[in-house]
């Protein structure tokens, strides 16, 4: 009897050091029964498993766009090795003969483990960016705009279509997050330009052709003044500028000592014979002035040395109108054409 015991013993001391590779009968890894399977096996059995679940794919919707992407594209990556070596490690806890029971009678053990999955939250959201701009329609700010020296474009405000970007982000994490096929939709929303037909500030229009002045309260005529523009071999720059400062009973400062204005004073202090008369608007255009001029003949000409005169009375209605920031457009040409200057506007 000893020896039959000792026999049996061994015998089964042999069965399990044979089969000691495979797991114990009745454990699950997500669902799959994986008993008795080796634990490369068990591993590809449960890769085919995730790569199923991975390939799932989630119909995103935004506006009049579909797009239909695989999770594993959105950034969802599992980790089934760690889950099956869990499994292959319940048997460590049982003794040999627990082990050998449960391997000859089939006994299930009765443990599953999860494959854990994981998903990249900054991918999702660089998606959400991406499919986002595919998207959107830009809102579009009021203005008047210099296009050419023949035309000035009166554009107006339109509203936007954008993503809730915060809320698909979300919606598009949960719908990841669980792991099977969905369909997301990105709320959209009506974007409002910066600049509306009614918040439109000032514009100035100085057309060379005609030597005018149109003063615009938003896109509505406010002023028109007639005015004076550069002499030939001088040049009232065209483009877009601004209003940088503004002054009253300016001092006149000789802006080209060297040149035209050679054996003029270095300035002149505000009074009857001011060149720049009794109101000066200072442009972002260097050395480029609107103001008043005591050559009151000259309006309507082409007469100055780049500056815009104006009629000193003309010069001090508009003044009040204009506030520092006002842009100002210059356009057209004269007879002659553009060419360089010859020497520094003033």
């Amino acid at each position: 009897m000893a020896v039959l015991g000792a026999g049996s013993a061994y015998a089964a001391y042999r069965y399990e050091r044979a089969h000691n590779s495979h797991i114990l009968p009745g454990i699950h890894v997500s669902g799959l029964d994986v008993g008795g399977l080796t634990r490369a096996q068990a591993l590809r059995a449960v890769q085919r498993r995730v790569d199923r679940t991975l390939s799932q794919r989630i119909t995103i919707r935004a506006g009049h766009h579909t797009w239909r992407m695989e999770l594993s594209a959105l950034g969802l990556t599992a980790d089934p090795a760690t889950a099956v070596n869990r499994a292959v490690g319940v048997a460590d806890t049982y003794s040999w003969t627990s082990r050998v029971y449960h391997r000859l009678t089939n006994k299930p053990i009765d443990q599953s483990f999860d494959v854990d999955f994981h998903y990249d939250g900054h991918r999702v959201h660089q998606l959400v960016n991406k499919l986002a701009a595919r998207v959107i329609k830009p809102a579009s700010n009021a203005g008047i705009n210099y296009v050419n020296e023949q035309k000035v474009a009166f554009v107006h405000g339109h509203t936007g279509l954008g993503v809730k970007k915060w809320v698909a982000w979300k919606r598009l994490e949960a719908a990841v997050d669980r792991h099977r096929p969905a369909t997301v939709r990105f709320p959209m929303e009506m974007v409002q330009p910066k600049v509306t037909d009614h918040s439109l500030g000032d514009t100035i229009i100085v057309n060379r052709s005609a030597n005018m002045l149109t003063l615009y309260k938003g896109f509505q005529v406010l002023r028109r003044y007639p005015v004076a523009t550069a002499r030939l071999g001088f040049l009232t720059p065209p483009g877009t500028w601004h209003v940088i400062n503004k002054q009253e009973n300016p001092t006149w400062i000789n802006p080209a000592p060297n040149g035209w204005g050679a054996g003029e004073p270095l300035t002149i202090p505000p009074g009857p014979g001011n060149p720049i008369g009794t109101r000066a608007l200072y442009l972002s255009a260097p050395g480029i002035l609107i103001h008043g001029t005591p050559e009151d003949s000259s309006i309507g000409t082409y007469a100055s040395h780049g500056c815009i005169r104006m009629h000193i009375s003309d010069s001090e209605a508009m003044y009040p109108l204009v506030p520092i920031g006002t842009k100002v457009i210059i356009m057209g040409a004269p007879p002659w054409g553009d060419s360089a200057p010859s020497q520094p506007a003033g």
